[in-house]
């Protein structure tokens, strides 16, 4: 039998790295503030034309709103942490999955521990 087991990739933070990082932090954090934009802007469309309730539009429009000002705190977040990490640093950057086989008599604390890939400069260092 084959499961899927979840397996976190950190990335060890070099000069190149973390402004790579940083780079692609930006982007998300600029791509957030032009969705917020975009739904106030079909937010506002919706007003004037839809038999829609206001108080419903409001509602549905807040929400996405609120989840894009989240995750832009996260980017934020991640920002702030980037400049105080130092080099060398472990950064949780993603979560891959893996296929384990499993069979009768395997011991499943072996089959389930804890396991992380590593990367550095784009360069898988360890799989551990």
């Amino acid at each position: 039998m084959k499961i899927i087991k979840k397996i976190p990739v950190k990335q060890v933070l070099t000069k190149d790295s973390k402004q790579e990082l940083a780079k692609q932090f930006q982007k998300r954090h600029q791509r957030y503030e032009r969705e917020i934009q975009q739904l106030r802007f079909e937010q506002r469309k919706l007003e004037k034309k839809s038999d829609i309730s206001q108080s419903e539009i409001d509602k549905r429009f807040t929400h996405e709103i609120n989840l894009r000002k989240e995750q832009i705190n996260w980017v934020e977040y991640k920002l702030q942490q980037l400049d105080i990490l130092p080099e060398g640093s472990e950064l949780f950057i993603e979560e891959v999955e893996a296929i384990v086989d499993v069979h009768e008599g395997a011991v499943w604390n072996e089959i389930y521990e804890d396991q992380t890939i590593v990367i550095k400069d784009g360069i898988v260092i360890q799989a551990r």
